[in-house]
């Protein structure tokens, strides 16, 4: 039997009410990128993910304990962790600036490969190739894939969302702790300081000459609370390297060669970018590996925390 007229109406308001939040954040979203450019990366991302996260709850309100429980703490730690790195810069020892380029030339035969590539690639700031753009663009995607891919496990999977959470608080934890006792020079800054031919920050650069999207100012904020000497290991390498270990199961057919590739491309536009040497990228590759090794065999441990239950592995929305 059909169902009547006022069956259908308490429906459709109950759907769009589903939606309102998901879209207040939108405009929301939109205003400030407008007003203060891309709202990617560190303390104002984090706080943007969590306002995502947090219209979905209330689109739904028995998500809400989920959010407090589940999601609030993961962001809080985010947060904590953005403000510490900050200070992390020289705090005990003076930053390191020939191990790790040392061990690139061995890796290459005598060769750096950051400059070997600009040399041979990069054609001066203003004159961009279209590969340029697209090491811009992998490199921008460190700001939120991480932080999109944990909203749709905490959408969709509270297991999945406690492990993957889990991995990334302890890989950052594990990089922070690395950047206090060994703080490292990037080859940037390397080339600034006369260790290196001069090396151009090429992802900064083409941001920042991009007529749209706001991305200048991404950087130039980004560039006031950073730590230079922040870089090995290379957490943009080791962020890509647990979205592939996280996604694998789930890729399918031609999506498991796009999986694959995202650590390695992100790898090549760090390097190529001047942001890291390639041991600086295989070192956060390692530590990534081990943070999903450790959570996977503690894995049980979890279900009392990160809002994870078992009767709420997986959820369909």
């Amino acid at each position: 039997m059909p169902p009547m007229e006022g069956e259908i109406r308490p429906r459709i308001s109950r759907q769009l009410l589903h939606l309102l939040w998901p879209v207040v954040f939108v405009l929301a979203l939109a205003a400030d990128w407008a007003v203060g450019g891309a709202p990617l990366g560190g303390r104002r991302g984090v706080v943007w993910a969590t306002l995502g996260v947090l219209s979905f709850a209330l689109a739904t309100p028995k998500r809400l304990p989920r959010f407090v429980s589940g999601w609030a703490p993961f962001a809080v730690l985010l947060l904590v962790y953005g403000v510490l790195r900050g200070f992390a810069d020289g705090l005990l020892f003076p930053a390191h600036v020939t191990p790790q380029l040392d061990v690139d030339k061995f890796l290459f035969f005598g060769a750096v490969p950051t400059v070997w590539l600009q040399h041979h690639l990069w054609h001066g700031v203003g004159d961009a190739r279209a590969w340029d753009y697209g090491v811009f663009v992998v490199y921008l995607s460190h700001f939120f894939a991480t932080l999109v891919l944990a909203g749709v496990f905490w959408v969709r999977n509270q297991r999945l969302f406690a492990q993957y959470a889990a991995s990334v608080c302890l890989l950052s934890g594990a990089a922070f702790v690395t950047y206090v006792l060994y703080p490292a020079v990037p080859p940037w800054l390397a080339g600034d300081e006369g260790f290196l031919p001069h090396v151009d920050r090429i992802p900064h650069a083409v941001g920042t000459d991009l007529p749209f999207g706001g991305f200048g100012a991404l950087f130039q904020n980004g560039e006031k609370v950073a730590n230079n000497v922040a870089a090995v290991p290379s957490l943009h390498a080791g962020y890509a390297f647990l979205i592939l270990l996280f996604l694998w199961r789930f890729a399918r057919g031609p999506w498991r060669v796009v999986v694959a590739l995202y650590p390695v491309a992100m790898a090549f536009s760090l390097v190529y970018g001047g942001e890291h040497y390639v041991s600086d990228c295989l070192l956060g590759w390692i530590y990534a590996g081990l943070a999903f090794l450790v959570v996977r065999h503690f894995e049980p441990s979890l279900h009392w925390n990160m809002g994870h239950h078992p009767s709420a592995d997986t959820e369909r929305s």
